[in-house]
């Protein structure tokens, strides 16, 4: 893998959240919730918690793919961001769908994250051995 994966998946990762923040004022149009509310019709309210719960997950999401990358490998840190990137656009389709069916999605790119998390805490740890 090329070390302008990282910085590509970071990216995508970005534009994948405006597009759901988008998703939130086209939903707030159409079902004509006025801003700052945050709720008043199902299919609004899981538009924007779509939004919400992925900008909730970039701030663990980022910096444990920067970290594994510089601690771990590169390659790995590129395959588990994609695989982030794609669960979280599944759960935000299924989630705005129907609520229920987001549990893949969400399960899949928590995964994802969860390796990226306590690999790099494995490898920070295994590099302050080192030195």
């Amino acid at each position: 893998m090329t070390e302008s994966m990282p910085a590509l998946l970071t990216c995508l990762s970005l534009v994948m959240y405006v597009a759901f923040a988008l998703n939130v004022g086209r939903a707030r149009g159409k079902y004509k919730i006025a801003a700052p509310a945050t709720t008043g019709h199902p299919h609004f309210e899981r538009i924007f918690r779509v939004q919400q719960n992925t900008l909730e997950h970039l701030a663990i999401f980022l910096p444990s793919m920067w970290l594994f990358t510089s601690y771990v490998s590169i390659g790995w840190a590129s395959v588990l961001g994609a695989v982030w990137i794609a669960a979280r656009i599944w759960y935000g389709i299924e989630y705005a769908r129907e609520g229920g069916k987001r549990g893949p999605g969400f399960g899949l790119s928590f995964a994802a994250v969860a390796i990226l998390l306590v690999g790099a805490i494995i490898g920070i740890i295994a590099a302050m051995a080192r030195s």
